[in-house]
């Protein structure tokens, strides 16, 4: 296996290693709906985890992100980010074969901990092998073509996590209900496979060319500097810890909401996750076109209050119920595909060519250590809030009795969220210090949209007038091709 770096690479080379790594996010895609969220979570609860150590599991990835630190010493002593990358992940995704062995060979007593043991070297290679490809594509894909490549790549792993979902809560249902006695086994078996997966990844990796980099001959501590002494950089840190911070506040928490005071059963919650998920798949790749056509900046200014709103929203679910969580889960995947998507590519162009594995490494450290920090305060603050109160009445007073006007009644997690939203709201202030070549104001962008829509619409209609029944359907295929 040929790992090293190329002088220089054709366009025939690009394109191939293009492909590669669209399949690489597939099988890592599946490697990781075989084995997080609700199902680890589901696992470790049949091998009788405590809440301390699922709190631990949850916590995991993000702790690991020390290990990027790792990473960049590993890049600057073998200047290969590509053998980094392959080598970190065959041995990170070796411990999934591990996990699907524990209930054949570990007893009751020691199964949860071998499991976080294991779970902790997969979480943390993967970490090391992170800032390595990042730099790695930031010198492979050309610059002009980040939004739609990164929005097509993730369009296409969104599809197949929402497929595997569905079919993986289907078949452990079936399990549950069938063969209780064996739902063990059957976590066990998706781990082996997320491991083949997760090897077939490896290779589609080691098939993608590197561009030479060049040689990182500072200290690894200086080089991670460098990001906080670029005002412009430095901006963007701190633009986005702080709106990673608001959301991870109430954001982790809407799922307890759901649970314990809306009273929702777990089909109920999953199903609204994928009506999210598959309302940021028909988004996606339009707001890739426009990250490239205009900027990432105007993207975020766009999507973010509309993800805002969707988080002051849920304080008022509790009187609508489930219409209102369906609007919000729609409004939450289109405006969250726009505001990941133009995160990711602003960090990737701010970032200098030579130096780009420090400034995105600093980058994913900052937002992963504000990412922990704020579930952890969040917790704290629903507590306080269960216990406290606001309300805002308007009292009538007059001959025929008394008449009271309920204006605010904010309770327990409804304070919650509306809190976490104004916060969120504040934070996107701190974008306007971020500066990116090629902005465009808002206000541009949105008309151009509704006007492009507008135009599409009057033009099928005015055909649908003609042949009305070949082109009554066309209207809604066109518009629909419009997001696409």
């Amino acid at each position: 296996m040929n790992l090293r770096p190329s002088e220089n690479l054709s366009e025939s080379q690009v394109r191939s290693g293009l492909k590669s790594i669209i399949f690489d996010g597939m099988f890592a895609e599946a490697m990781i709906a075989l084995t997080g969220g609700t199902f680890l979570v589901a696992m470790a609860l049949q091998m009788g985890a405590s809440n301390f150590q699922l709190g631990i599991l949850a916590s995991m990835p993000m702790f690991c992100s020390i290990a990027q630190l790792f990473s960049i010493y590993l890049v600057k002593k073998y200047n290969n980010r590509r053998a980094v990358t392959v080598m970190s992940n065959i041995v990170g995704r070796l411990p999934l074969f591990v996990v699907a062995v524990i209930p054949f060979i570990f007893p009751a007593g020691t199964s949860v901990t071998v499991l976080i043991f294991s779970l902790f070297f997969h979480y943390f290679l993967g970490s090391v092998a992170g800032p390595a490809w990042n730099s790695w594509m930031k010198d492979l894909i050309p610059a002009k073509e980040l939004g739609t490549y990164f929005s097509h790549r993730g369009r296409l792993t969104q599809i197949l996590n929402v497929s595997l979902s569905i079919l993986l809560a289907l078949s452990i249902d079936f399990v549950k209900v069938q063969f209780p006695e064996h739902e063990l086994m059957v976590y066990a078996g998706m781990f082996f496979v997320a491991g083949i997966f997760g090897m077939l990844g490896v290779w589609a990796l080691s098939r993608t060319p590197e561009p030479k980099p060049e040689m990182i001959n500072q200290n690894v501590f200086k080089l991670l500097s460098k990001p906080l002494q670029d005002k412009n950089f430095r901006s963007l840190l701190v633009f986005n810890s702080a709106w990673a911070f608001a959301l991870n506040i109430a954001t982790p928490f809407f799922s307890v909401y759901m649970m314990k005071t809306m009273g929702l059963p777990i089909s109920y919650i999953i199903a609204l996750g994928i009506v999210g998920q598959v309302s940021s798949i028909l988004s996606i790749k339009m707001w890739g076109r426009y990250s490239d056509r205009f900027s990432n900046k105007t993207i975020i200014h766009i999507s973010a209050p509309i993800y805002v709103a969707c988080i002051i929203a849920w304080a008022f679910t509790g009187g609508i119920g489930i219409p209102l969580l369906v609007v919000i889960n729609i409004l939450s995947g289109f405006s969250t595909a726009g505001i990941n998507l133009a995160l990711n590519n602003i960090g990737f162009k701010l970032a200098p060519k030579n130096e780009a594995i420090a400034f995105l490494t600093a980058k994913n450290m900052l937002v992963a250590l504000a990412s922990a920090v704020a579930p952890v305060i969040g917790g704290l603050m629903a507590d306080f809030f269960a216990a406290n109160q606001f309300v805002w009445n308007i009292e009538w007073n007059g001959s025929a009795g008394s008449t009271v006007l309920n204006i605010i009644d904010l309770k327990g997690w409804n304070f919650f969220f509306i809190i976490g939203g104004l916060l969120a709201f504040s934070s996107l202030r701190l974008l306007n210090n971020v500066k990116e070549d090629g902005e465009v104001q808002k206000k541009r962008v949105v008309v151009y949209m509704r006007s492009k829509l507008r135009r599409t619409i009057r033009r099928e209609a005015k055909r649908t007038f003609t042949y009305p029944q070949m082109r009554l359907a066309a209207i809604g295929q066109k518009v629909r091709l419009f997001f696409l």
